[in-house]
């Protein structure tokens, strides 16, 4: 109950069945207002700096096949898995920064799918997303 009452009091990771997991992530979607903008793990056990932890990496919406191949997905929703399973999954945490903030930059610099009330397609936002990312990873010295 405290996502849907006080979801800024909620900052971490949360521990539940799966079934479960899936209501909750579809009500945490109420946080940004879309229910495409975000990502879900289902992990194999609790993530740990030390450990990799395996783990199935996912949008929360799932694949919309009604809308495939008419460029009006959002992509942020598909993108963010990548940085879910960088740290969890591939321990690679700085990377999982790099991904989160190509997003970041991307959505601040005006690009909108219909979803968020813009008229960009899913590979224009796609795109600005990948270009921003090659961006920040030259300027940390990573490579591109």
């Amino acid at each position: 109950m405290i996502l849907v009452k006080n979801y800024t009091g909620l900052n971490g990771v949360v521990v539940t069945s799966n079934l479960f997991g899936d209501i909750i992530s579809d009500e945490s979607s109420i946080i940004p207002g879309r229910i495409g903008l975000l990502p879900s793990a289902s992990l194999s056990g609790v993530p740990d700096v030390k450990d990799k932890c395996n783990g199935i990496y996912e949008p929360i919406h799932g694949s919309a096949p009604d809308n495939s191949g008419n460029g009006t997905v959002n992509p942020i929703g598909t993108i963010l898995p990548v940085a879910m399973l960088q740290p969890y999954s591939l321990n690679l945490p700085e990377e999982a920064k790099a991904v989160e903030e190509a997003v970041h930059v991307a959505l601040d610099g005006g690009l909108r799918t219909k979803d968020l009330g813009g008229n960009a397609t899913t590979e224009v936002v796609g795109d600005a997303v990948v270009e921003e990312l090659k961006k920040i990873l030259k300027a940390q010295g990573g490579v591109v």
